[in-house]
């Protein structure tokens, strides 16, 4: 009876939202996701049997990469975002974005088995896997202490999920016990997986004696930020522009500024060392070999609204201070895998670099284990 309500429940907010979700298909960004989540368009379900992956965006699409690649066979994998989409796409080519749950009762079809990321707890995703006989997991699982008060309130309606999820792989005892709570049974805690693929070195360069500062893939108008709020004395000032087409033109933004100065500057591509005030990164993969011997990180792509953000496993894994703008959309699950950054206005890039000592190291949270994960894959 209760899945008769809740569709009703679901056509209902459905019409109610049709004028916000025709309003949106304005928007370039929608054009795809849009059309494919709420009417179907080019969003045909998985008709092969394999094992199905949900997740919702980039980090969890990333999270899932190491264990895809352990499987022979190619797998299915369903999205919610466009991020997510897009690097769903680099690890199979079997990608669809998740309907409408009121789409889902004759959208799923049965799978070798359905393996759902994080906190991606659609009813009736769950309830029709099962009626379809498709094993069905939840994967590196955690409720925040943020939203732990939230999910109690509604621990009657979660109660209903967990009973159509047959196992929990989740990333503490914290998070075993909460999910306990709430009627999920069959929980291994297994750590973070998100932090399986951690940050290689391919060069090691000596530590400086002096202070670095490295904004790490900036984009347009942040180099300017950056630079405007850099004095010498705060350190050296390592700059490492995310797109290559943006190399020169960053350079002659230094130029302009420091041209007959007492600042030196330089190209890494001339001079690969770390001798002047600033250094322009401008070759590809030296990002992490950076990373490792700065001081100070600021992450780019986080101060302007397009980007959303980048990702902070990277500089947190060399323990740098770590501080970013608050525009990290698209990140906002790699930066719960670690401790201790700072989200900051633009107007406060100056006062942090001035006043480094204030910031605390960045670090990692617990690394998680595939092979849990692997067996019970080699199992169906």
């Amino acid at each position: 009876m209760f899945k008769y309500i809740y569709l009703v429940f679901a056509f209902i907010i459905y019409i109610l939202a049709l004028p916000l979700i025709l309003f949106k298909l304005k928007n370039p960004k929608y054009k795809q996701a849009i059309p494919a989540k709420f009417f179907l368009k080019n969003n045909k379900f998985f008709s092969e049997e394999k094992i199905w992956f949900h997740t919702c965006s980039m980090g969890e699409a990333q999270a899932i990469k190491p264990i895809v690649q352990q499987i022979n066979d190619e797998v299915n994998i369903s999205v919610i975002t466009n991020t997510g989409y897009e690097k769903a796409l680099e690890i199979s080519s079997n990608v669809r974005y998740l309907p409408y749950e009121l789409f889902l009762p004759f959208w799923i079809k049965k799978q070798k088995a359905l393996f759902v990321m994080e906190a991606e707890l659609w009813y009736m995703m769950f309830l029709y896997a099962k009626i379809n006989n498709t094993p069905t997991y939840l994967i590196n699982a955690r409720i925040s202490d943020k939203s732990y008060k939230s999910y109690k309130k509604y621990a009657w309606f979660y109660k209903k999920i967990f009973k159509n999820i047959d196992k929990v792989f989740a990333q503490s005892e914290e998070d075993k016990n909460r999910l306990e709570e709430l009627g999920a049974k069959n929980i291994q805690v297994i750590g973070n997986i998100k932090l399986v693929n951690l940050p290689k070195i391919t060069n090691k360069y000596k530590k400086q004696d002096e202070i670095i500062i490295t904004a790490g893939s900036t984009h347009e108008s942040e180099e300017e930020l950056i630079l405007n709020a850099w004095k010498k004395e705060y350190g050296k000032l390592i700059i490492v522009p995310r797109h290559p087409e943006r190399f020169e033109s960053v350079y002659e933004l230094i130029k302009q500024k420091y041209e007959n100065t007492e600042v030196s500057f330089h190209k890494f591509s001339n001079q690969e060392n770390f001798n002047s005030d600033i250094i322009l990164v401008d070759v590809m993969g030296e990002l992490n070999n950076i990373y490792e011997i700065s001081t100070l990180v600021i992450l780019g792509g986080s101060f302007i609204k397009s980007a959303g953000g980048h990702n902070p496993i990277e500089p947190a894994f060399y323990k740098t201070k770590l501080i970013s703008g608050k525009v990290i959309f698209n990140q906002k699950s790699l930066f719960e895998c670690i401790n201790d950054y700072k989200l900051i206005n633009e107007d406060e890039i100056e006062y942090y670099m001035k006043n480094i000592n204030i910031l605390k190291n960045s670090s990692l949270g617990v690394k998680g284990d595939i092979i849990p994960i692997l067996e019970e894959i080699k199992k169906l």
